[in-house]
């Protein structure tokens, strides 16, 4: 199927790829199917494109890439809801924001997809050990394109 998407013009994405949020990602309740893009450049950061909704994108990784120990706490409920059999199923995702120079990531609610049936889930952790702006990376600063000479 092709999908629109205001970042890469149109894609196509075999649809048994597609993810399925039932209850939707916080703030997009009703958009519901997205479809995860890799960029190229493996630098760990992926695009969740809304299917039928081209200016609908979040960037998103995983949060090992910059918390080594970061353990989302996952009841069991939550995941037999997801049809997650063994934790080798769940692929756990944050949504990656730019503040200013900074990347952040939302910790505390972090995407799990259970990867045989793509069928996901936000959680929203009550536990405040983690943040939903926590500080990823600072983004190094641009170069000139010229410099002056003499």
């Amino acid at each position: 199927m092709t999908i629109q998407t205001s970042r890469f013009g149109p894609l196509e994405v075999n649809e048994e790829r597609f993810i399925t949020f039932e209850q939707g990602i916080l703030g997009f309740p009703n958009q519901k199917q997205y479809a995860l893009i890799q960029t190229g450049d493996n630098s760990g950061f992926y695009w969740l494109q809304a299917v039928d909704r081209a200016e609908l994108a979040f960037v998103v990784c995983d949060p090992r890439l910059f918390v080594q120990d970061y353990r989302a706490p996952v009841k069991s409920e939550e995941l037999t809801n997801l049809g997650v059999t063994d934790p080798d199923q769940a692929q756990v995702f944050i949504i990656v924001n730019k503040i200013d120079k900074v990347l952040t990531g939302n910790l505390q609610g972090p995407l799990v997809i259970n990867v045989k049936t793509h069928a996901a889930r936000q959680l929203v952790l009550s536990d405040r050990k983690y943040s939903t702006r926590h500080p990823l990376m600072r983004l190094p600063e641009p170069q000139p394109a010229m410099s002056k000479t003499g």
